[in-house]
């Protein structure tokens, strides 16, 4: 009797350790220290999933924690880790072990892990191609979900731009320019030169007036031009096209345009246009221009211009071929703008092909030379 009261009374009170044991591991997680554990090993078989630590875990330590083995296996459904973790320190832990194939569907983690530090973890061998981010709730990161004009197509940002509008990029805005590039006297010939441009559009797209001509200062003085109206069109980096219609009060006649004007290999400009009349005369003018600058004001610019047409019309004294060839050499003076250049020159003309049998025998001359003066502008 008595062995037998003694039995009891130690059947009591490992009952009693059991029961309490559960309460003192919970109580002694918030300062376990993991800075010493070897998890190197093979854990791809372990079964996490009754594990609870809905303890108070706020003061563990993982910094020396090594998870280098194969965790590939392990499952973590039902691991309870709704505790508070909020000062778990995983500063030094190594995860870069296998754990491709560990599952954490079932996981509770909603407890508190604000204060948690992973600065330290190593995860650089951690796979997570297979891991299903679908039901994760990111509804309370910083920023939430952006509004619907938070990247408009002009960059905005959703900001109104004031009261100074909306901004324009320089190559998009409309601009108008005029080119006042020969407009002087010649001496011998008694007659003013001049041709003029004006534009208005983008570096993309223009409408282009043009003129060129002569007018006598003597006798019936004369108004002998050459106008058109194109639209302006780059082709490439150094070459622009033209299109458009023309008007020649030499022949009162009308014809359609079409020319290429740009600058060819060592600086030299150049422009080729077709005039198409409606009679059906087809005319050419080819010309080239060089600025020889000989310091930041002086320049040397010497031309030269070419005119063929397609068939004969002695009522106007054209033939067919190439009828005349004008050149030119201008020294120009610019001034501090360089918007205004004043210039001195030489020309020369002289009828080509058929044209100079023409003008012999209507008493015209034939080669002609005469001083020039004049200016040069554009605003």
């Amino acid at each position: 009797m008595k062995t037998s009261k003694k039995n009891l009374s130690f059947i009591g009170l490992s009952s009693l350790v059991l029961l309490t044991s559960p309460f003192a591991t919970a109580a002694e997680m918030s300062d376990m220290d993991h800075s010493g554990m070897d998890m190197s090993g093979d854990m791809s078989n372990m079964d996490h999933s009754g594990m609870d630590m809905s303890g108070d875990m706020s003061g563990m330590d993982h910094s020396g924690m090594d998870m280098s083995g194969d965790m590939s296996d392990m499952d973590h459904s039902g691991m309870d880790m709704s505790g508070d973790m909020s000062d778990m320190d995983h500063s030094g832990m190594d995860m870069s072990g296998d754990m491709s194939d560990m599952d954490h569907s079932g996981m509770d983690m909603s407890g508190d892990m604000s204060g948690m530090d992973h600065s330290g973890m190593d995860m650089s061998g951690m796979d997570h191609s297979g891991m299903d981010h679908g039901s994760m709730d990111m509804s309370g990161m910083q920023g939430g979900q952006p509004p619907a004009d938070a990247r408009s197509p002009d960059y905005s940002n959703g900001v109104p731009y004031g009261q100074y509008g909306k901004p324009m990029m320089m190559g998009s805005m409309p601009l108008w320019g005029v080119s006042v590039d020969d407009l002087g006297y010649q001496f011998d010939e008694d007659q003013i030169n001049f041709e003029a441009t004006g534009w208005y559009g983008t570096d993309s797209n223009r409408l282009r007036l043009r003129t060129e001509g002569s007018a006598q200062t003597k006798d019936d003085k004369e108004i002998d031009s050459l106008s058109s109206l194109a639209y302006w069109k780059p082709l490439s980096i150094f070459w622009n096209g033209e299109a458009g219609v023309a008007y020649d009060t030499e022949n009162d006649n009308a014809a359609v345009m079409a020319g290429i004007v740009g600058t060819a290999p060592y600086f030299i400009e150049t422009d080729a246009r077709a005039y198409l009349y409606t009679d059906g005369q087809l005319r050419l003018d080819l010309g080239a221009e060089y600025e020889w600058r000989l310091d930041q004001h002086w320049v040397v610019i010497p031309e030269v211009g070419l005119t063929a047409f397609s068939k004969d019309d002695h009522d106007n004294g054209i033939t067919k071929g190439f009828n005349e060839m004008e050149t030119e050499v201008r020294l120009t003076y610019e001034t501090f703008s360089r918007q205004l250049a004043p210039y001195v020159g030489v020309s020369y003309e002289t009828a080509l092909g058929k044209a100079r049998g023409q003008r012999r025998q209507e008493n015209e001359s034939v080669d002609s030379s005469s001083l020039t003066a004049g200016v040069k502008f554009w605003f």
